[in-house]
């Protein structure tokens, strides 16, 4: 049966839309993707990513790239669930049957044995596998991620061009912006400028978030200013390697705290009152005004997922 002649060149059209589609998907990779060790060709979309660095697993998470295997910090501890991942994610890593890789050290045999084909490593923190770089790189492309020097959407967008998954990271930073729009109208922003900490109260120490941070980044977002370090304070910034903290302790601890208002990141209401009950800061303007603020533990490490609690507590807290 000969077809209709309008069938015969729909036919054609849709072969020609499908090839097409096809070419253009092919196109897509190889793709060229540059880090600190030079530049990678990406053959092909990755199918089964490791994440060596629990911080860069939640935002791999988020646009749903194809992480089949994480490392993990101390299980139960102020940030992380009885896996050792960290608790604004963990229930996702649950539901897409994430495999724990090791806690703490990283492990090369633990990496092979789940036959990535690509493999991604931070390039500061206490989660980073750098050290393990010439092994890694022999079982599967291995890319080496700096979060320290981005806001989390920065980063988002970085691994979802890595992997393929681009709108789903546009997606994802679109209701971000959405909620953060929201909120910023609520909110009444309180007396300026605040600093942003992690506070230690056995250690009597803190690490200051920089305004390069994707803390500091958050809160610039919103309206808040961040306060500037008091001129000659001799701070470490955390061995010269990282951006987004400066480390506080001793004296330094009460000169660097000079904001109206502190906002303490991985932290909670036990944290507010150990700075209450600490003399040593009972002089700061944050502390007599009671302006001390805990944005919840598991605001530690800013991903999609943690950045939307943190807009969630600060509505609470001001709007």
């Amino acid at each position: 049966m000969k077809l209709p002649a309008i069938c015969r060149n729909t036919l054609l059209l849709t072969g020609l839309l499908l090839s097409g589609l096809t070419s253009a998907l092919a196109a897509d990779w190889p793709r060229q993707v540059t880090d600190s060790h030079g530049s990678h060709t990406l053959e092909s979309k990755p199918t089964r990513i490791v994440s060596t660095s629990v911080t860069l697993t939640g935002s791999l998470l988020a646009i749903d790239a194809p992480v089949v295997a994480s490392g993990a910090t101390t299980p139960n501890n102020r940030v992380a669930d009885d896996q050792g991942f960290l608790r604004q994610w963990g229930d996702v890593a649950r539901q897409r049957q994430l495999t724990r890789l090791y806690i703490g050290e990283a492990s090369a045999e633990a990496v092979a044995a789940q036959m990535p084909d690509l493999i991604l490593i931070s390039a500061t923190g206490g989660d980073s596998a750098v050290a393990l770089y010439d092994q890694l790189s022999a079982i599967a492309p291995t890319l080496i991620i700096n979060y320290d020097d981005k806001s989390w959407q920065a980063l988002l967008t970085q691994l979802g061009t890595l992997t393929g998954q681009e709108s789903q990271a546009a997606a994802r930073i679109a209701e971000f912006d959405k909620q953060l729009a929201q909120v910023k109208q609520k909110i009444k922003q309180p007396p300026q400028p605040v600093n942003a900490i992690v506070y230690t109260a056995a250690a009597h120490s803190a690490n200051l978030w920089t305004a390069e941070s994707a803390q500091g980044k958050l809160l610039q977002q919103l309206g808040f200013s961040l306060a500037t370090l008091p001129a000659g304070l001799n701070a470490s910034q955390s061995q010269g390697k990282r951006h987004d903290i400066i480390q506080l302790g001793g004296e330094n601890l009460a000169t660097g705290l000079n904001g109206e208002g502190l906002f303490l990141f991985a932290g909670d209401q036990k944290d507010v009152d150990a700075i209450y009950a600490n003399p040593l800061l009972a002089h700061l303007p944050a502390v007599q005004n009671k302006r001390v603020w805990a944005l919840g533990t598991e605001s530690f490490r800013l991903d999609y997922f943690s950045a939307m609690r943190v807009l969630q507590r600060l509505n609470t807290l001001f709007g």
